[in-house]
């Protein structure tokens, strides 16, 4: 953190009047906040998973997959600078209630095309008809994340600064559990009622999201604090607030560490389950290793990430690497299955500790951007290793796994089964994380955050004790 911005300017009071309630009843607030946020979330994973589900099933082809789950981060990727400009633009419930409405419109319209196109036409991946379905419900799952990034800004304004760590442990844990409802809900629904019903109950969902949304207030913003982002991609004011806190870019670097991997499971976790397992069940299956996800949070909620976020990030990221080496060296559904839960115990983890950071040390007439463009960068690197992974496998690694000669090499390592293939993508993938992340340990940069975020605590600590009426 830089001088000119101490402690005591990382809310605005000019904008942001706490007094005006007390901490529990901002806390209820945000509460309000997170299960709304929860409930879109689940709206948007839901048609998310079943698109990919419904889409593997009907062409049995990866690349598919892999390009659909690479859209979507890249498309996260190049909106999150927009994103982060208009939460630091504008109130920040405003923001989730744009965005609510637009993810509804755009789930409203994928219906009607599905209606409207005969499915043989709509799965044809050599016809514009697919990718268009497909680029409309991904636009409107997108623009939904823009209400990510406002929540993360308003865990600043409600949250006392000793506490966010935890609000942000329970962000992590409201976000498993969407991934354990939607999973159950989307293979059900794709086994069960077929694609056009999964849209008609997305829609459903956001109308809920969406009316529950106007019923919440936020007092404490008086007004939106003084900013100088402009335009609707202030890209240039982006850079300047990450660059302008000592270290920044390096922690948002550290945090993309688990997304390179991220971008290998995107591509390939689905087509191994449902190689292994009917979609029914498999969504069963990843929601059950799916309450790793709420154990993380939970965990992050009531302990907190120590006295350095950073560190606990990479140790996390380390652990990381070392589950997807290993989670697939047999195909054996227990492996697997708590390969993905002891994974996913991690996860919050590691986004607690990037958002901890960053609300602790970036004043909040900045934080939206910078959300914004860690979201960016860190959805970037995704997109990249799961286009890439997606072609490579399906033409080189799964056949030459699946021959004979390929199959008797990979035996002693990675036993037998159709997925090999797969499961040697992984334990490179995580060969590459461990070391990446024991790397960065030995850094200067590593070294000065720590020391940077340490300082703003203490900072921050000592404003709040002059503050409080007892100081006096």
């Amino acid at each position: 953190m830089t001088e000119q911005e101490p402690a005591s300017r990382i809310t605005d009071p000019d904008a942001v009047d706490t007094s005006l309630r007390s901490p529990a009843q901002r806390a209820r607030t945000f509460a309000g906040i997170l299960v709304n946020t929860a409930l879109a979330n689940i709206t948007t994973s839901y048609l998310w998973f079943a698109l990919t589900f419904w889409v593997y099933l009907e062409t049995r082809n990866v690349i598919a997959t892999g390009v659909v789950g690479g859209a979507y981060m890249l498309l996260i990727a190049l909106s999150s600078i927009s994103f982060g400009t208009f939460v630091d633009r504008y109130r920040k419930l405003a923001v989730m209630r744009f965005a609510a409405g637009f993810t509804l419109v755009m789930f409203v319209l994928s219906g009607v095309m599905f209606l409207l196109t005969p499915t043989p036409q709509l799965l044809d991946l050599t016809q514009p008809w697919f990718w268009l379905f497909t680029l409309i419900i991904l636009v409107g799952a997108v623009v939904e994340n823009m209400r990510n990034v406002a929540l993360s800004t308003i865990v600043t304004i409600l949250i006392e600064p000793d506490r966010r760590a935890n609000a942000n442990g329970m962000v992590g844990m409201v976000q498993g559990l969407a991934f354990i409802v939607t999973s159950v809900l989307s293979g059900l629904s794709i086994g069960l009622l077929g694609m056009g019903w999964t849209v008609v109950v997305a829609v459903v969902l956001t109308v809920l999201a969406f009316a529950h949304l106007l019923t919440l207030h936020m007092p404490e913003e008086v007004h939106v604090a003084s900013t100088d982002a402009h335009g609707a991609f202030d890209l240039r004011g982006s850079i300047a607030a990450v660059l302008a806190i000592t270290g920044l870019f390096a922690l948002i670097l550290f945090s993309t560490f688990n997304n390179f991997i991220g971008g290998v499971y995107m591509a390939l976790m689905d087509p191994y389950g449902l190689e292994m397992f009917p979609v029914e069940i498999w969504g069963a299956v990843f929601a059950l290793g799916s309450t790793g996800f709420i154990i993380g949070g939970a965990l992050v909620g009531k302990f907190g990430l120590g006295a350095n976020p950073l560190r606990t990030m990479l140790c996390a990221v380390v652990v990381m690497g070392i589950l997807g080496a290993v989670f697939t060296v047999r195909e054996w559904a227990w492996l697997y299955i708590a390969g993905i839960w002891l994974y996913l115990v991690l996860i919050p983890v590691v986004e607690a500790a990037e958002q901890t950071v960053i609300q602790q040390v970036v004043p909040l007439q900045r934080q939206g951007r910078v959300f914004g463009f860690a979201m960016a960068f860190e959805s970037a690197a995704a997109p990249i290793t799961a286009f890439l992974i997606a072609p490579i496998a399906q033409f080189w690694i799964i056949p030459y796994a699946r021959s004979e000669e390929g199959a008797a090499q990979l035996a002693p390592l990675l036993g037998e089964g159709v997925s090999r293939g797969i499961a040697l993508v992984f334990l490179i993938a995580g060969i590459i994380m461990v070391v990446a992340a024991l790397l960065a340990f030995l850094t200067p940069v590593y070294r000065r955050v720590s020391a940077s975020y340490i300082k703003a605590s203490a900072e921050a600590k000592e404003t709040a004790n002059a503050d409080s009426p007892s100081s006096g």
